[in-house]
């Protein structure tokens, strides 16, 4: 009997503890998932639902339409009250295709309440607004946070916030694809910070993904003076340069414009953005729209707040510069013709152009390669683009033949044997490592003072040299700098469409 009280109390004390555990464990998985609630709807914009989508669709009524940029990565958009803000907003949310699905919308707002060091990144559950849940990636959130020691999880950075929590729903209003987000409240006022927090996220700054960079612009200067000092801050933005950025704001702080206390108060968030996108030549800024309160019937001019619309998009790829199997076919002829002819009567054929398609007569610099039963018999090409390429292909074609000063000019019975190989050069990018050059792909041109020279891409595939050998024997046999010359010479790299009678 008494082993068996023992026994039995001893049951009853694991299941106390157990249920304990239980609770607790239930308690935390319920602190785990707190939806972060409205702040300021009712305040910056109707908490109603029907009334909140009835002032959207005013809004947009009234706004910029689409521009039709494409790969829109990007917009910056302002963040007061819907009445003085919202159809700027809403200019800004237009830019983006609503159909699209993105892998993650990263919203960045600048903290209006706490300041802090770093940035908060909310993943304590998702987002709520008048037209419902906005879905937080939580999975990737907890990444960033753990990776990294400038992201917390503080979320008395976005209890009160208002910057982020305005722009959700014209999110919801205009995508018709679910979404999920990427909530960041920027606590720092360290411009370093944002360098790093930039860095964290530049990984992710690409079509797959929409940035939101939520600012207003300049704070109760006269509507006269803001229009002023928020075109210097728009341009220094559109410049992509944080620099520039940086700069503006310190001049317009110096003007002492009366009543401004500040040209950005997103500055943070902006910073960050630049810091992604500076150095990026296929990126641009688009100036969507600008107004101030001043504009609003709800505003005054005496005392204003600025806002501005900007879009941010990846700039259309040029079209790659290809030649048809007939531009080929039409080049080869105009290369055997015109050997065969200045070789015997040391005259250049006249070529009716009026038959050739534009591409050739694209200007473009080109080489003309001559073999021999498989050996080189000359080889002479041009860099610069300054003639149309038919021309460039004759005087090639004549330069190979007869000026290669390390072979004889071709004879008359020669001709017959030879294969002639055509490369087109695309325009030369000068590299600041040699881990740039892709063997068989690139060409190289070393340049050293006045000494230069060159090697076709495809010498690397009929060599099998290395990157190093490659680049030693362009230096020592066509530059004549010496074997290491490459080590301190300026390298360009350039492609090439080869093509030949073979």
């Amino acid at each position: 009997m008494h082993k068996g009280r023992i026994m039995k109390n001893f049951d009853l004390f694991w299941l106390l503890i157990l249920t304990a555990v239980s609770v607790v464990t239930s308690c935390l998985s319920q602190q785990k998932d707190i939806d972060r609630q409205p702040a300021v709807a009712g305040q910056f914009y109707p908490s109603n639902p029907d009334e909140l989508r009835s002032t959207l669709k005013g809004l947009f009524s009234k706004a910029i339409p689409s521009k039709n940029l494409t790969d829109i990565i990007g917009i910056i958009s302002p963040h007061a009250g819907y009445v003085f803000s919202g159809v700027v907003a809403a200019s800004a949310f237009n830019q983006v295709d609503p159909s699209k699905i993105y892998e993650n919308i990263f919203i960045l707002a600048s903290s209006h309440y706490i300041g802090f060091e770093g940035a908060s990144i909310y993943d304590q559950g998702d987002y709520i607004t008048p037209l419902g849940k906005v879905k937080v990636n939580k999975q990737l959130v907890e990444q960033l946070i753990k990776k990294y020691d400038f992201f917390s999880n503080r979320t008395d950075a976005h209890a009160r916030e208002h910057s982020l929590e305005v722009q959700l729903p014209f999110l919801q209003y205009v995508l018709k694809k679910d979404f999920q987000i990427i909530p960041i409240v920027i606590g720092t006022q360290n411009s370093e910070t944002c360098r790093k927090i930039a860095g964290a996220l530049k990984h992710y700054l690409n079509p797959n993904n929409l940035f939101v960079i939520s600012t207003d612009y300049s704070h109760y200067p006269t509507y006269d003076d803001a229009v002023k000092v928020d075109k210097v801050t728009a341009d220094a933005i559109v410049s992509n340069s944080p620099e520039k950025l940086l700069a503006a704001m310190n001049a317009n702080e110096l003007k002492g414009i009366s009543n401004l206390s500040t040209s950005l108060c997103g500055w943070t968030s902006v910073l960050t953005l630049l810091y992604m996108t500076q150095g990026s030549e296929n990126i641009s800024f688009t100036p969507i729209q600008y107004k101030n309160s001043g504009d609003s019937k709800y505003g005054e001019k005496a005392r204003v707040v600025g806002y501005n619309a900007i879009a941010i998009s990846l700039k259309e790829k040029k079209a790659q510069f290809s030649l048809s199997e007939k531009d080929k076919k039409d080049l080869l002829a105009i290369a055997r013709n015109t050997v065969a002819q200045y070789v015997k009567e040391r005259k250049v054929p006249d070529v009716d152009a009026t038959k050739l398609s534009d591409n050739i007569k694209t200007h473009c610099g080109a080489f003309v390669t001559l073999h021999k039963h498989g050996e080189l018999r000359g080889c002479i090409g041009r860099f610069e683009p300054t003639e149309p390429l038919y021309k460039v292909v004759q005087q090639m074609a004549v330069a190979a033949s007869t000026e290669d000063y390390r072979f004889q000019s071709v004879k008359s019975n020669e001709i017959k044997d030879l294969d002639i190989e055509i490369s087109v050069l695309t325009p030369m990018k000068k590299i600041n490592s040699i881990d740039e050059i892709e063997l068989g792909k690139h060409g190289i041109y070393i340049k050293k003072g006045n000494r230069g020279g060159t090697f076709l891409p495809q010498v690397a595939k009929e060599t099998g040299w290395t990157r190093e050998e490659f680049l030693g024997h362009c230096a020592q046999d066509k530059a004549g700098i010496g074997w290491d010359g490459w080590k301190d010479a300026d390298i360009f790299i350039y492609e090439a469409l080869v093509f030949s009678e073979k």
